[in-house]
């Protein structure tokens, strides 16, 4: 494993009152002594059945992550190779169907594949290439149990504490892996290994916490192994939910003969995917600035120009920013329109935040925008321009944030834009639709996507039903529906699509 240079020895003497250092090969040995010698533990093949979340697709931000259920899991991991092959079937199930990616409608089988520094899903027989998850997947090797004690004896940075935490005495084991991820592993009164915090970034959380906990231990063979693995990925600082996965073990196989694939050449030649923008203009200063799988809109007032959707992250907002300007110069970005809180809808906003725009969102998201999403400090994993150039003493109200429940209304005593809250929408709880009622047009995001001229027409379900009562509900004239996903199409069309007249 890479080594870097201690960083966590002070912790044994802020705390010493309290806490108290631990020899690391007294620790890793009685860890072995309970749990099975990790250096003789090649591999291990796991399956069992639970839930998986939909991370970042909550319903409101105070909501957990939307749960699937699990029928069918296995995952093989193989140290030497520093490979993971995790399968597993999930339905709806009894979970409900709130938040996004819901209802999953069937079955759906999902194979995810690492192996070093690459990582990619199986589309059928197609490697689809995952470069943005490789280090994520690769550092969930290592906290595993028997990981995260192989790689806690190659590393220099180790160290180990004794805590008394709500009664209990626990070590706690921290060191780096990959030269970038720091682990705690929780090493409980019977020397297991109890549970394995890290942080990963993400474009809307920032140093994110990803935490595994290892409970119900079992032998299986020569080595114990957890049967309730149960993993968070998320904030606590809004709830302490975040429930990401739970997977029951039912059999566990220590030294199976793995036949994990090598990396395809699709996967050994990926990077990150090339932003790529279009801006066409649909009416006199309103522009769609498209370009791969979600678009933004842009419309121009007399002095300032509004962006409806910052999606993904900050490399796509920028790239919408630069375009933007190309096409409306000379003025400003005054107003970004965020139509819900999903970490793809959502992730681009900070970019706009740190250039002075005010947000304009719906008042159920303010407490979790404004304690987590908006702080401007240090990200340490993924910084962006709020965290690093932000001058935080640049206003006294950072977000500049502008909360709607009700219909709003954002005029320049010319052009107007109408922005309505979405009632009875299953997919979030704080969505906004836009509409612009001189050009006739619809904006929205993940309730109707209008398909391809070419494409086979959608089968309508309830996100397209909930948004056509909208419609009618709110009295709006609509001629054109703008997706912030697929293309614009006619009212027409989304009618005869819902059953409408």
């Amino acid at each position: 494993m890479p080594r870097i240079l201690p960083v966590l020895v002070v912790l044994s003497v802020l705390i010493a009152p309290t806490a108290t250092a631990q020899d690391i090969d007294a620790v890793l040995q009685a860890a072995a002594e309970a749990i099975g010698d990790p250096e003789a533990l090649n591999s291990i093949e796991y399956s069992g059945t639970g839930w998986v979340s939909n991370v970042g697709q909550s319903h409101t931000p105070a909501d957990d992550w939307p749960r699937f259920e699990i029928t069918e899991y296995t995952r093989t991991l193989d140290y030497s190779a520093e490979a993971s092959s995790e399968t597993y079937t999930r339905r709806q199930g009894e979970f409900p169907a709130r938040g996004g990616g819901t209802p999953l409608l069937g079955e759906q089988q999902r194979l995810l594949l690492t192996r070093g520094g690459h990582s990619w899903t199986m589309r059928g027989s197609q490697a689809v290439p995952q470069p943005g998850n490789a280090s994520v997947r690769q550092v969930d090797i290592w906290m595993s149990p028997h990981g995260f004690l192989k790689a806690a004896a190659s590393a220099e940075d180790a160290t180990a504490v004794t805590l008394m935490l709500e009664g209990r005495q626990l070590t706690i084991l921290s060191f780096t892996v990959m030269n970038r991820y720091r682990l705690n592993g929780t090493i409980n009164e019977q020397h297991q290994v109890e549970r394995v915090q890290t942080w990963v970034a993400n474009p809307v959380f920032g140093d994110m916490i990803y935490d595994h906990r290892y409970t119900d231990y079992q032998r299986f063979g020569a080595w114990m192994f957890p049967t309730v693995l149960h993993s968070h990925q998320g904030d606590p600082r809004i709830h302490p939910g975040h429930n990401s996965m739970e997977i029951r073990v039912t059999d566990a196989r220590p030294n199976v003969q793995t036949s994990l694939p090598s990396v395809p050449s699709n996967v050994q030649m990926a990077t990150a995917p090339t932003v790529v923008v279009r801006s066409t203009e649909m009416a006199e200063g309103v522009w769609r600035i498209s370009g791969g799988s979600h678009h933004s809109v842009a419309v121009e007032f007399s002095d300032f120009v509004a962006i409806i959707e910052a999606p993904q992250h900050e490399a796509r907002s920028l790239a919408v920013i630069a375009e933007v300007r190309r096409v409306i110069p000379e003025k400003p970005i005054r107003y970004v329109v965020n139509t819900h809180h999903h970490a793809d809808h959502a992730g681009g906003l900070r970019t706009y935040v740190a250039q002075s725009a005010t947000v304009i969102t719906h008042a159920a998201n303010q407490n979790f925008y404004e304690d987590v999403f908006f702080h401007p400090g240090t990200r340490v994993m993924a910084p962006d321009i709020l965290s690093t150039r932000m001058p935080w003493f640049a206003s006294n109200r950072i977000p500049a944030l502008e909360l709607i429940s009700d219909s709003y209304t954002l005029t320049d005593g010319d052009r107007t834009m109408d922005i309505h809250p979405v009632l009875r929408s299953g997919h979030a709880g704080s969505m906004l639709i836009v509409h612009l009622p001189e050009e006739r047009i619809l904006i929205n995001a993940d309730l109707y996507s209008p398909p391809a001229p070419d494409a086979d027409t959608p089968v309508a379900n309830a996100h397209m039903r909930s948004l056509a009562q909208n419609i009618e509900q709110l009295d709006l004239d609509v001629a054109r529906h703008v997706g912030v996903h697929g293309l614009v199409g006619s009212h027409l069309e989304f009618l005869r699509i819902v059953g409408g007249e």
